[in-house]
Formats: structure tokens, C-alpha cells, sequence
């Protein structure tokens, strides 16, 4: 969520941003502010009616003791309580008309990324050479059906299109990949949570998802009680909500989390040759890292982010390219976003692996997190995230960058004492 502050001092820089997101809120904005007036208009009015409230109030006392008679000031009070009521109903209307039009806006971009979409998208750096093969490469499909590693029929048996089952080897990679990653995090410091899956729409309002995209997670509705909950798409969601409505002390930042999760998405893949397999489905498996930092520790905990995920990506042996997304490209409640993105081989293109992105204070303002300053002032934090990894996309380039001619696939380096062999076969 936006400061309305922010909003009110300069509305032509919230309207410019949304417009480099390729957005438009000039009557959004144009709305907010007409009702932050009228709200600041009858706050003004509810408060000096209190006051004058509360000064008769003291005064019937002093005029009973004098033997004053107090009936028509009882009977101006009686009035005045009913207008403060009607005014305090008309107010409470007012802030929540705000509220809802505040959480209609996105985040504001960082001033230095491009406006548009995924097409001003900016490569900033490549990670080794493209493979190169003297044989004719298969694609990852192909690989782990031969090797008996993945089966997509049973998966979509069992659960539909977009699903899968892992298998023997394909199983071990899968977990072999999920310790190594969690391995490296501890590592460095980072504090290992295993959240609960299914959570509550707060979570989802304070990550930014809700109310705008309440229609892209799956719902669990309680057949014996209204309680009602959403499976988590992404670890993110639970873990900046760990310290909601909480005040961190200065000391207690930074503050890293990682959180290994399955991730429920709506979204599933497409019939799109470069979604095939398990390059998009409903399930998949990710390990997660979010910090929460003070202000001025932000950008640096951005770079650390981007530099982790990076490392995890370069320990493989995977050819990949990193990449700086334009203002349109970002999510909903992220200042700025940077794209991991490995080789394909046999498409031909790069698919994202992790986003590592920083929302600034848009989700603590949702979530009420702050944090007492050596000022002793309070200030809300900074949340960041990045993916470290997600699997699901990591497999097939393992498997197409790994690929042997017969058919094997060499082990990574640095998943062989997880795997306990160097080739898949």
C-alpha cells in the first residue's frame, strides 16, 4: 500500500509511475485524494465536536454543585452525541471507501527502470557459454520419460493436466536439489521456517495478492464452518507475515528467513511447446528467501539476494542470464525485479528460475510491520524476496545442458553427495 501522504504531496509521480507499468490511475487517484478531502474535512468536524463534548461534560458537574439547572445542556449533549455518532458512521464509510481505492494501486517503480513491459526487459549479464552439442540433443521431455525419471501420464491421472509425478532418479534430483539449496542458505545465516500451506486471506492482502488477484490462488472452504483459507502460491505469502502488526527493534534487523514449500498456482501450462513438461503446472516445489531490513540497508539486501540466487544457479554448471525487468514486468507490489533465467536448450530461450524482487515498504504498510529506529522513531521496514530455487525449471535445464549422447545425464558436482552417483542412467 501506498503512503497517502506520498500520494497527497505529489500525485503526478504516483500517476506517472503506474503509467511506466503501462497503468493507468489518474481518476483512481484523482478519487483517493477528493476522499482523503472529505475525510480530513469530517475528521475536523468529529473532533471539534468531541471536544465541545467533552468540555459540557465536565461542566454539568460543576453547575449540579451550584445548583444550576443542567436540562438544557443535558439535552444539548444528548444532541451532539447523535451528531458525533452519525459523523463517526460517516467517517468510518469514508476511510474504508480510501482504503479499498489505496489497494487498487500498485507499487511504485524504482526511478531507474525502463517503463513498459517484458519486451524493455534489460539482460544485464550471461553466466558461461550456451552448451554446445556434437550430437543430436534431446529435450527434457524426452530425457526423463527414457531415463524413467518423470511421468507426466500418471501425473495427469492423477491430477490433471499440469501435473507430474516424480520418479526413481528424477525423485532423488528433486530432493537432492531442495537440500543443497537449503544447505547453502543455512550456510549463510538464513533461519529455515516451514510455514503452514494453507493460509489466511490477511496473508494473502498483506502480500499484495489480495483483494486484486483473489482469483488466482486455490481456495479451501471448511465444509463444517465458514472458515475459509487459500493454498499458498509461493512461501513469500506466509513468510512477510510472520511479523505482522509487530515492531522490530533496530537490532533485530536484518531479519532472513528461508522456507522450503510445495507452490499452488491456478495458472497452468499451456498447450505452448515451450510450457510443455514441467516447465509450468499447478504444483511445484521452490525454496524461498525473504528479508525484512530497515531503509537504508535496502538496496544492499537487494544485491545480496540477487547475488545468492545467482551463486545457487552458477554452482550447477548452468548456463543462464540475468536480467532487470521494466517497470510493467514487475509484480503488482515490487519496486523493482530481477530475472535468473536458465537455458533451454531445445527451445531456445531462457525460462526464469527465480525473481528476486524488492517491494520497498509497500507490504509493511499492509502488514503493519515497523521497526524503532536509533531515533527511537518508529518506521516500517522493507521486505524483499527471491526464489533460491524454484525446481521445477531447474530439472529440465539439468537435464537438456547435462545430456550425454547415449542418453545419461552427468550429475551436477554439487548435488553428487546428495545424489550418491555421478550420472543418471
Amino acid at each position: 500500500m501506498l503512503d497517502i501522504k506520498l500520494i497527497r504531496s505529489n500525485p503526478e509521480k504516483i500517476k506517472a509511475g503506474a503509467k511506466k507499468r503501462c497503468i493507468d490511475v489518474d481518476a483512481l487517484v484523482d478519487d483517493i485524494l477528493k476522499i482523503d478531502e472529505e475525510r480530513r474535512e469530517v475528521t475536523g468536524k468529529v473532533e471539534k465536536m468531541k471536544a465541545e463534548q467533552n468540555a459540557a461534560t465536565k461542566k454539568i458537574p460543576q453547575m449540579k454543585k451550584a445548583g444550576e439547572d443542567t436540562t438544557q445542556l443535558m439535552a444539548e449533549l444528548k444532541t451532539l452525541s447523535e451528531q458525533i455518532k452519525a459523523a463517526d458512521s460517516e467517517l468510518g464509510e469514508l476511510e474504508e471507501k480510501q482504503k479499498t481505492l489505496l489497494l487498487s494501486l500498485p507499487n511504485m517503480p524504482d526511478d531507474d527502470l525502463l517503463e513498459g513491459g517484458k519486451e524493455n526487459n534489460k539482460p544485464i549479464r550471461l553466466y558461461k557459454e550456451q552448451p554446445k552439442f556434437d550430437f543430436e540433443p534431446k529435450n527434457h521431455v524426452d530425457l526423463c520419460e527414457n531415463l524413467g525419471m518423470i511421468d507426466y501420464q500418471r501425473g495427469a491421472k492423477l491430477a490433471g493436466a499440469g501435473s507430474w509425478v516424480y520418479r526413481g532418479m528424477g525423485a532423488r534430483l528433486e530432493w537432492a536439489l531442495l537440500n543443497f539449496f537449503i544447505s547453502e542458505h543455512l550456510k549463510d545465516g538464513y533461519e529455515l521456517i516451514l510455514p503452514p500451506h494453507m493460509l489466511n486471506y490477511e496473508c494473502g492482502y498483506v502480500a499484495g495478492q489480495f483483494p486484486k488477484f483473489t482469483e488466482e490462488v486455490y481456495w479451501i472452504q471448511n465444509p463444517t464452518s465458514n472458515d475459509k483459507k487459500f493454498m499458498l502460491p509461493t512461501a513469500e505469502t506466509a513468510l512477510v507475515n510472520l511479523h505482522r502488526d509487530e515492531v522490530l527493534s533496530l537490532d533485530e534487523l536484518p531479519r532472513k528467513y528461508i522456507a522450503y514449500t510445495p507452490c499452488y498456482r491456478r495458472e497452468a501450462g499451456s498447450y505452448r511447446s515451450e510450457e510443455r513438461g514441467m516447465i509450468r503446472g499447478h504444483q511445484f516445489n521452490k525454496v524461498e528467501m525473504v528479508q525484512y531490513t530497515a531503509p537504508d540497508k535496502s538496496d544492499e539486501a537487494f544485491a545480496e539476494l540477487v547475488e545468492k540466487a545467482e551463486r545457487l544457479v552458477q554452482q550447477l554448471g548452468l548456463h543462464y542470464r540475468l536480467s532487470k525487468l521494466a517497470a510493467g514486468d514487475c509484480s503488482f507490489s515490487m519496486a523493482r525485479t530481477y530475472d535468473i533465467e536458465v537455458w533451454i536448450p531445445s527451445m531456445g530461450i531462457y525460462k526464469e528460475v527465480s525473481s528476486a524482487s524488492n517491494a520497498r515498504d509497500y507490504q509493511a504498510r499492509r502488514g503493519n510491520v515497523k521497526f524503532r529506529g536509533a531515533d527511537k522513531k518508529l518506521q516500517f521496514v522493507h521486505t524483499l524476496n527471491a526464489s533460491g530455487l524454484a525446481t521445477s525449471r531447474v530439472i529440465p535445464a539439468i537435464v537438456e545442458q547435462y545430456q550425454n549422447a547415449d542418453g545419461s545425464v552427468t550429475v551436477p558436482e554439487v548435488l553428487r553427495p546428495f545424489m550418491g552417483c555421478d550420472i543418471i542412467k
